[in-house]
């Protein structure tokens, strides 16, 4: 039986819920952004409308409006939907559950769905326990994480589930939210009288502020916009005016998305070096700031540039190796934050150096027909021949370079008239290859093996 002071005691709790809450939306086709899965016609609302979404994962950034849709499929599903966080829910929570949802499917008929929030601090056993009453149709879960799920989802479970990804939302998206909360107006959640709601004016600069640094997370914009609310200094009960600079002090420090763990680790390290690649200094330092922000493992980084000042450099321009050998010492011997200036300094040479991939192209070439082609003999002239009986072996017949002009001389040195190697026209690398094309012209290093050379693979 309800208790008399049910009503009361709800009031009383929505009176203090944020603000973000309380603007929740009532029904699908209130809810802002996302037109690629909510609008008319489009696939999760389809299946939504008419209950049949099964097992499915929500994933994308904060506030976008993952737990919103979780609510209203909870409001208008004909199944039971139980909630459980994650962070809180334990083996044999999870356990009673899947046995109560078994049994009401056989005694009434009823499916259920088990809302998770936060799926991603799911254990691989806790998901794995799910797995069987999934995969028997015994219950439907329905998952909501930041993360992505190819990262935090066990493969078996991710495989029986719908993945819906909610994007960021833009800043006309966040800009209709925010305008839609001023003009309802809203009373701070300690005044004490829910009816009692101010006008708000809310200005230009401020609500372009709250569209556009809020990185399309529409829980924060509304956050801000309370705690602006609550911080202002105002004597006039029926209305307030919020102005960007209230707007920049409720900001306060602007948090950061991030996981280390997972697929943000590799997204952020894949900019900075596709930024150095791309010979963009600027992205690449933003990239480097985020991930020094964010505190990523600073060798992890150092290790990567320098990876990249042979992979995307080369020989274009040999120096950038060195460069790079010496940010990992100086990295290693001085710490955050000092740390940062060798990094920034070894991201901004090889951002601008000349580029080439000859290198890793030549070494992985090579590599590959080690493991798969035709294996090549040391030939005899080559072979060691600094032991007793080396001539014996026929381990004769070495040309030595300087003994001839300009050292060079030719002779096979792989057996074989496979090419591997293509420098590049750019940076001290075309010098390269103006050196083997005038040795070429004079008969190359194979020209004992019939001259030419096949390229591999």
């Amino acid at each position: 039986m309800p208790n008399l002071f049910d009503a009361e005691n709800q009031e009383r709790r929505q009176r203090f819920l944020p603000l973000a809450a309380r603007r929740r939306p009532l029904h699908i086709g209130a809810v802002v952004g996302q037109p690629h899965l909510l609008a008319p016609g489009a696939p999760l609302r389809t299946l939504i409308e008419t209950d049949q979404l099964g097992s499915a994962i929500f994933f994308g950034p904060p506030g976008t409006g993952k737990t919103t849709v979780a609510k209203l499929i909870a409001a208008t599903t004909r199944r039971t939907f139980v909630s459980v966080n994650a962070v809180s829910a334990g083996v044999p929570q999870v356990r009673k559950i899947l046995a109560d949802s078994a049994s009401r499917l056989d005694q009434t008929g009823t499916g259920t769905i088990l809302f998770i929030d936060e799926i991603h601090r799911f254990n691989r056993s806790q998901q794995d326990i799910l797995l069987p009453d999934v995969e028997a149709g015994l219950i439907s879960i329905l998952g909501v994480t930041t993360q992505n799920p190819f990262f935090a989802i066990n493969a078996p479970l991710l495989s029986r589930c719908r993945l819906f990804e909610f994007k960021a939302l833009a800043p006309s998206d966040i800009q209709h939210i925010v305008a839609a909360a001023v003009e309802d107006g809203f009373a701070p959640s300690d005044a004490g009288d829910t009816q009692h709601k101010r006008k708000i004016d809310l200005t230009p600069d401020a609500m372009e502020f709250l569209a556009t640094k809020c990185d399309g997370d529409a829980r924060r914009a509304l956050s801000i916009l309370e705690t602006a609310l609550q911080i202002s200094h105002t004597h006039n009960v029926d209305g307030i005016q919020i102005d960007l600079p209230q707007v920049k002090a409720a900001q306060q420090v602007r948090p950061i998305y991030f996981d280390a763990t997972g697929d943000e680790h590799y997204d952020l390290i894949s900019a900075l070096i596709k930024s150095i690649r791309g010979s963009d200094p600027d992205a690449a330092i933003y990239w480097l700031a985020k991930l020094l922000t964010v505190s990523e493992d600073i060798r992890f980084i150092a290790r990567r540039v320098a990876i990249a000042a042979s992979e995307d450099i080369g020989n274009a321009q040999p120096a950038a190796l060195s460069i790079a050998a010496s940010m990992v010492q100086m990295v290693e011997f001085l710490g955050m934050p000092e740390a940062r200036l060798p990094l920034a300094q070894a991201v901004i040479y090889l951002a601008c150096s000349e580029k080439s991939n000859s290198v890793i192209r030549a070494i992985d070439a090579a590599m590959e027909m080690v493991r798969t082609g035709p294996q090549i003999s040391v030939p005899p002239h080559l072979r060691d021949n600094h032991y007793p009986g080396a001539r014996q072996l026929g381990h004769t017949g070495y040309r030595y370079p300087h003994d001839f002009p300009n050292a060079r001389v030719a002779q096979d040195y792989l057996g074989a008239p496979h090419q591997f190697y293509f420098p590049s026209d750019r940076g001290v690398e075309k010098r390269f290859a103006e050196f083997l094309a005038a040795f070429e012209s004079h008969g190359g290093p194979q020209a004992d093996s019939g001259g030419g050379k096949e390229v591999y693979p």
